[in-house]
Order: C-alpha cells, then sequence, then structure tokens
C-alpha cells in the first residue's frame, strides 16, 4: 500500500504525545513534527514554574505550522501539574461543599471565577487546553476520583461544571469533561485495573446529566472513561466502544466536538491489543485525539503505525482545542476578586473559617 505524502496528511494527526524533561530533546522535536501527533501534554516533571512553562510553550508552538496544541491537566487539588508561578487551586470537590453550605448560586459564581483565573493564568503561558473539568459523580467508591469529584448530584454537577467551564472559555482556555459516561460508581482504577460497572443504562443515565449540559453550554471536547460497561456494550470499554461515542454521545446527545481518548497506555486500555491495536480500536470507535502517556515506545509504535496508513484520520475537529483570544480581560478588580474567592475556597477546603 502507498504511503501518503506529507502534502497530503492533515495538519494536526490525532495524537497527543508527552516528553522527558524541561525542554524537547532533538529526538523529542523530530517526533513532535511527525504527521501523526497534533499535540502535546505537560505533566509536572516538565514544570518548574509559570516562566519556564511560557518559555517552554513558544518553543513547541514554534516547532510546526500549524502549532501543536499543548494541553495540561489542572484540575486543583492533587491533580495540578503546574504549582509554582499560578495560583494553587484547592479540590473540585470543594465547590460542591460550598453549594451545599451557601446554596448553588453561590457556587456557580465561585465556579466561573475559579475558570476565568485559571484561564486567564494558563492562556498567559500560552497552553491551549485543559483537561478539566472532571465531571463524575460523587458517589464514594471510586479512590481515584475521590475529592476530585463536585458533588454526588448530577444537576448540581452539571451547573457548577458548566460555570467552571464559562469562565475558561471567557478567557480563550479549552476544556475537556470527563470521564464520560462516569467513572463514580467502581471502585478499580482505570490506571492499573479495567473497572467493570454492571449498572443498566438506565441508572447510567444520572451519570450522562452533567455531559449533556456541559454539551449544552459548548464544552469543545469529551474524555470517555477505561471502563467497561456490560449492560451497554459487552466487549469494548467506552473509549473503544461505537455504541458509546457514536450511538449515545454523538447521535443521542448531540455532541459534535472533539472526542479525546484517555491515555491509551492505561491498564485499562491494555487489554484491547498492542499499542497499534489500541489506535485503530479508539479510532474506529469514534475518537479524534489520542493520548499516549509516559511510554515513549508506545508513542514510537502508534506514530509509526499511523504513518504507514494510506490516509490518516482528518484533524478537522481538532481547531476546537486551540486556545483562543480572551472575550473577557481580567482587570486588577476582577483578578482581586478571584483570588478572594479562591482563597475563600481554600479556607472551606482546609476546614478554616470563611
Amino acid at each position: 500500500m502507498p504511503v501518503q505524502s506529507e502534502r497530503h496528511r492533515p495538519a494536526r494527526g490525532p495524537l497527543m504525545v508527552d516528553i522527558a524533561g524541561l525542554q524537547p530533546t532533538a529526538a523529542e522535536c523530530a517526533m513532535l513534527r511527525q504527521s501523526a501527533v497534533g499535540g502535546i501534554i505537560l505533566f509536572a516533571r516538565n514544570c518548574v514554574d509559570a516562566e519556564q512553562v511560557r518559555a517552554l510553550c513558544g518553543e513547541l508552538h514554534a516547532l510546526r505550522s500549524p502549532p501543536l496544541l499543548i494541553g495540561i491537566d489542572q484540575e486543583g487539588g492533587r491533580i495540578q501539574r503546574l504549582r509554582v508561578g499560578v495560583t494553587r487551586f484547592p479540590p473540585m470537590a470543594t465547590l460542591g461543599r460550598l453549594a451545599d453550605r451557601d446554596g448553588l448560586e453561590k457556587a456557580q459564581a465561585a465556579a466561573r471565577d475559579w475558570g476565568l483565573l485559571l484561564g486567564a493564568e494558563l492562556r498567559a503561558l500560552g497552553l491551549d487546553m485543559d483537561f478539566t473539568p472532571c465531571v463524575d459523580l460523587n458517589r464514594g467508591v471510586s479512590a481515584v476520583i475521590g475529592d476530585r469529584a463536585i458533588h454526588r448530584n448530577p444537576g448540581w454537577v452539571g451547573v457548577i461544571a458548566a460555570a467552571l467551564w464559562e469562565g475558561m472559555a471567557a478567557t480563550g482556555l479549552q476544556g475537556v469533561a470527563k470521564h464520560f459516561p462516569g467513572h463514580g460508581a467502581v471502585a478499580a482504577d482505570s490506571h492499573l485495573d479495567l473497572p467493570l460497572d454492571e449498572r443498566p443504562f438506565s441508572a447510567i443515565q444520572e451519570d450522562l446529566q452533567p455531559f449533556a449540559i456541559l454539551i449544552a453550554a459548548g464544552i469543545p471536547a469529551i474524555m470517555p472513561a477505561h471502563c467497561l460497561y456490560p449492560q451497554v456494550d459487552t466487549e469494548h470499554p467506552a473509549g473503544f466502544s461505537s455504541r458509546w461515542l457514536q450511538d449515545i454521545l454523538r447521535k443521542e446527545m448531540g455532541f459534535t466536538g472533539v472526542v479525546v481518548s484517555d491515555d491509551l497506555s492505561m491498564a485499562g486500555a491494555q487489554g484491547v491489543g498492542d499499542m497499534a491495536a489500541r489506535v485503530d480500536a479508539a479510532l474506529a470507535a469514534g475518537a479524534d485525539l489520542l493520548l499516549i502517556c509516559n511510554d515513549p515506545e508506545g508513542a514510537k509504535t502508534a506514530i509509526s503505525h499511523l504513518q504507514s496508513k494510506e490516509a490518516l484520520p482528518t484533524g478537522d475537529r481538532l481547531e476546537k482545542l486551540v486556545g483562543n483570544a480572551a472575550t473577557l480581560l481580567l482587570s486588577p478588580a476582577d483578578r482581586t476578586r478571584c483570588l478572594q474567592q479562591i482563597g475563600q475556597l481554600q479556607a472551606l477546603a482546609t476546614g478554616s473559617v470563611v
């Protein structure tokens, strides 16, 4: 089969990969220029402080045209890769605690300020997207989700997360709602195992409510879980299931944005086969952007596999994840208000009087 020429390949390929250190090596630069690659995700090992990340993002964006998408996991709490020179946010469960204490409207206002501050800081550094908000329900079952979940009430989770997304969107930072259709009802950690959620679809529909609210709010990307829901699809985890991604998410729920796979190197994905098989299965199911993290050999395999094909998947939807210019610039007064709001949330998270 002939290999497609570079000029006929899509501008951004479907892979999002990572690098080992604070700057890309020559070999990593060559990897990032490959047409199968569309983006890079930053981890704590890549981040010293805000100024270093700003320089790194500039270097990464300059590697190719159109530029790579640059993403990060900056949820708050224990999931915050960059911690120096930016605001330290509390766990997202703090927003749910605020709703319990002071009412839903107060929590929505705090979430919007959270999104504004988060977005303004990350966009100023050159980041395109943040893998937040986490909208799994806090059912008291999943330790890996735990205080990353906003609340148990699906309606509250949806409107609080939508307010956070509204703030992010105003700054131009793109967001990713996760982990579709919900990771909160299983104890197993998909980093280490394949969680099995035996509930019928009628019960899982409760977990879908926050995603429906965020779809209506215009969230540009959704990440499926590496969980198996055998009452809906007996064979395929959600991230490899056309039933979940095409029939339910796209056709029934009307999502037109980017489906971003969870890390294909996680244990929850390994039952699908080797890395080439995982890439093919995720794309066939309907994923648009595939994460391969902490697995340099797996990334090499995926790149080689995709570039041996006659045609790469179109990268048209990935334009939705390019960081935009802000529609709202934070004034000093706005920034002060946002910082005060986050300070109050931090005090609530630690049990201090506010």
